[in-house]
């Protein structure tokens, strides 16, 4: 049973990665179409999103049914939990790739960049999908290293998204208001990309060194096995 129980353990963490790379897949397209306006691609993000929610809702079953089964205290019980929280994470992290995609379509044949910001949301979109395939890779390896990677790209998408706040309430702002809601909208979801990325690496953190405030330290321990 023990073995069983293992190998349950070890369908989960394979299956927190496959999400992983499917968010990372999301927004990649998402943030390529949004700065080229490529409707087709937007729509791809769209449909596939549905694949990320589903994948998201079976992983959750199955670790539903490890509590339920197994029965797991201690170690074993915070590893189930946190991998249905993680769960949750990825799964909104492919709802911000949806929504970056939606913005791109809705304004298509027009680019959904606002003019004068099109370099800020082209390095917005780098950084989240540097966050997406640094957190696939942290959750694949446990190499808690990649956690405070991923928080200093976070800090830096923090600084863009403030930017683009003082832009479009600068004086010199002339967009109008479709542009205004674009770029405002646009830039929470980036930022909420970034953040959620963050709240997993600090989970995975927690579960290798036991100390939920370490998880907020610049120093990150060696890596060491979580799931």
């Amino acid at each position: 049973m023990r073995e069983v129980f293992h190998q349950s353990l070890e369908d989960v963490q394979s299956r927190l990665v496959e999400i992983a790379d499917l968010v990372t897949v999301a927004i990649d397209r998402a943030t390529r179409a949004f700065g080229t306006s490529d409707v087709s691609l937007a729509e791809e993000v769209i449909e596939a999103d549905a694949i990320i929610d589903e994948k998201a809702v079976a992983l959750d079953e199955l670790a539903i049914e490890i509590l339920a089964r197994q029965q797991p205290v201690a170690r074993d019980l915070r590893i189930v939990v946190t991998a249905l929280r993680v769960s949750a994470s990825l799964e909104r992290m492919g709802d911000m790739a949806e929504h970056i995609a939606q913005l791109a379509r809705s304004r298509f044949p027009e680019r959904a960049i606002p003019k004068g910001l099109k370099s800020t949301f082209t390095r917005m979109g780098e950084l989240d999908v540097e966050v997406a395939r640094k957190l696939a890779e942290l959750l694949r390896t446990q190499d808690l290293r990649i956690a405070e990677a991923i928080r200093d790209a976070d800090d830096d998408i923090d600084e863009l998204h403030v930017s683009v706040f003082e832009k479009v309430l600068g004086d010199s702002w002339k967009g109008e208001a479709t542009a205004t809601v674009d770029a405002t909208l646009a830039s929470r979801y980036h930022e909420r990309f970034a953040d959620h990325a963050v709240s997993v690496a600090k989970k995975v953190v927690y579960l290798a060194t036991g100390d939920w405030a370490g998880a907020d330290d610049e120093t990150v321990q060696e890596p060491s096995p979580v799931i």
